[in-house]
C-alpha cells in the first residue's frame, strides 16, 4: 500500500478515485506512520508500557480512526471540520511522545526525525482537508 502512494505521489500512475477512507493518501500516509511507531515502540524500555508506550501507540493509532470517522460524515458541514481537527490534534500528541521518547534516549536521532516529519507531512494534508471541507462534503 505505500508503494502505491509513493508512485501516485510520484505521478507514475493515474489516480485512482476515492471511494473509500483506504483511499486517501492521509490515511495511507498515517498507516504508515502508525505501523512505525508500533515497531519503534517496541524498544521502549518495560518501565514505560503503560505510559509512553501505549500513549504513543493510541495517539497514532487514533489519526487512521479520525479520518476514517471523518470520511463516513462527511455528509454533515461540523463533523467534516471537527474529525481531521481531532486528527490533527492526535498527530501532535504522537510527535510529543516521540519527542519524549527520543530526549530519555528511547529513539536515536534520525528515527525521531524520519516519524516527526512524516507525522508534519500528515498534519498539512490534515489541516487542507479542514481548509477546504467542500471538496469532501457529500452533497445532497
Amino acid at each position: 500500500m505505500a508503494d502505491e502512494t509513493a508512485n501516485r505521489r510520484d505521478g507514475e500512475t493515474a489516480r485512482k478515485p476515492i471511494r473509500h477512507f483506504r483511499d486517501l493518501d492521509v490515511y495511507q500516509n498515517a498507516l504508515v506512520a502508525g505501523l512505525r511507531v508500533y515497531e519503534l515502540t517496541k524498544r521502549f524500555p518495560i518501565e514505560e508500557r503503560y505510559a509512553l508506550t501505549d500513549r504513543a501507540r493510541r495517539s497514532s493509532r487514533s489519526i487512521c480512526a479520525n479520518i476514517a470517522e471523518a470520511w463516513r460524515k462527511r455528509r454533515y458541514d461540523a463533523a467534516c471540520i471537527a474529525k481531521p481537527s481531532d486528527a490533527e490534534g492526535e498527530a501532535a500528541e504522537t510527535q510529543v511522545h516521540l519527542e519524549f521518547a527520543f530526549h530519555h534516549n528511547y529513539l536515536s536521532h534520525n528515527g525521531f526525525l524520519s516519524v516527526d516529519n512524516a507525522y508534519e507531512k500528515i498534519i498539512g494534508q490534515l489541516v487542507k482537508m479542514i481548509d477546504e471541507p467542500d471538496k469532501w462534503l457529500i452533497k445532497n
